[in-house]
């Protein structure tokens, strides 16, 4: 299989590269850990003034319509520089949920693309990571909907000023059928807020809802299908970001082995580092090849999902496996906050389960080819 990236294409990956490097160096990393929501603020509108945020957004919803491709050029990006802006969350997953759900959510997304609001999607309850593993319940109350319930984690959520929520309308926990999506604000009377930090410095939320209005997105009981489709965007994208990540943690690791000396010697020159190194770079090459075969069969509109669950399975063990491998090659110093390896092993181990670890993937693709 051949792929490259188009000259359109190319210069989107060479624009998010210049940005990593002035925005995210691996020197500044802990800084911009530090600036908190004033800087990723900042940053947003930059990201905003460049066209990425309405990127993925289709162009009947005031977007780009960039496809899974050119997603991949921003994600690879971002992964390199471990940049913490919540770009999957609010620029693929919120969008490719709210496609077509109506002139209210058309004008949502053009805030979107234009960085004046952010939308994290609730879908997760601690049932499991199946979209259909819900119990949070929507019941109508005149002409309102009305949801009570609990998302445990919602990635990325502190930050946003919306919540697009997965809640029943009929049916019991398993069932497919009765899935709705809805809009709530975060300032939503009865919507408790609970934020934390994860280890990779990202800013999620729990959500507690009680009796909270929602806004129906999309046809009513059928949201089922949708949120499957969208977490698949989610998936390719975040694999993206994973090889981003990993070739990033395999070139640090190559310039250390290559300058480092141990009793007068260059670590490099040892045949068992030397094999080790290889095979970091061997996963990263199987990893790319997956996600650029997962993302061209998505970009085709062709039956994606089992083999989206097969590379979410495999870059992610790949993701893993380079970034302890780098840890250690790099000796204690590596797991220490002011060395970059450490900050790429604890990204990927968020990557390994965002939007369903291994165990669920590969359950996944069993039902799928059953």
């Amino acid at each position: 299989m051949q792929f490259a990236y188009n000259d359109e294409q190319q210069m989107l990956r060479d624009s998010v590269e210049r940005f990593g490097d002035e925005e995210w160096s691996a020197a500044d990393r802990l800084k911009r850990l530090e600036e908190g929501a004033e800087g990723t603020a900042r940053r947003w509108a930059q990201m905003a003034e460049l066209g990425w945020l309405m990127l993925p957004i289709a162009e009947a919803e005031g977007g780009l319509g960039g496809g899974p491709i050119e997603i991949m050029a921003i994600m690879e990006g971002l992964g390199r520089h471990l940049m913490t802006e919540a770009y999957v969350s609010y620029c693929v997953l919120a969008p490719a949920l709210m496609a077509g759900g109506g002139d209210y959510c058309t004008a949502l997304l053009e805030q979107v693309g234009a960085g004046k609001a952010r939308i994290a999607a609730a879908l997760i309850e601690d049932e499991g990571y199946a979209t259909a593993a819900i119990t949070t319940f929507a019941s109508m109350d005149g002409d309102a909907f009305r949801l009570t319930g609990v998302k445990t984690h919602v990635e990325d959520g502190a930050d946003a000023d919306w919540y697009l929520v997965s809640a029943r309308i009929a049916g019991s926990m398993g069932d497919r059928d009765g899935i709705s999506l809805f809009l709530v604000p975060r300032t939503a009377e009865g919507l408790r807020v609970q934020r934390f930090r994860s280890i990779d410095g990202h800013r999620h939320c729990s959500l507690e809802f009680a009796d909270v209005v929602g806004i129906p997105v999309g046809g009513l009981g059928e949201a089922a299908d949708r949120i499957d489709a969208a977490r698949d965007r989610a998936i390719v994208a975040h694999l993206a970001e994973a090889v981003g990540s990993m070739e990033a943690a395999a070139a640090a690791t190559l310039d250390h082995v290559r300058t480092r000396q141990q009793f007068g010697v260059l670590i490099g020159t040892f045949q068992v580092v030397q094999h080790k190194v290889v095979d970091m770079n061997i996963a990263c090459e199987e990893a790319r090849a997956l996600t650029m075969v997962a993302a061209s069969q998505l970009a085709s509109c062709g039956e994606a999902s089992s083999l989206i669950a097969a590379a979410k399975v495999r870059v992610t063990q790949c993701g893993l496996v380079v970034t302890r491998q780098a840890v250690q090659l790099h000796g204690g110093v590596g797991t220490s906050e002011e060395l970059i390896v450490s900050h790429h092993l604890r990204r990927q181990m968020m990557l390994d389960i965002a939007h369903g670890d291994r165990d669920h993937h590969k359950a996944r693709f069993a039902e799928l080819n059953r």
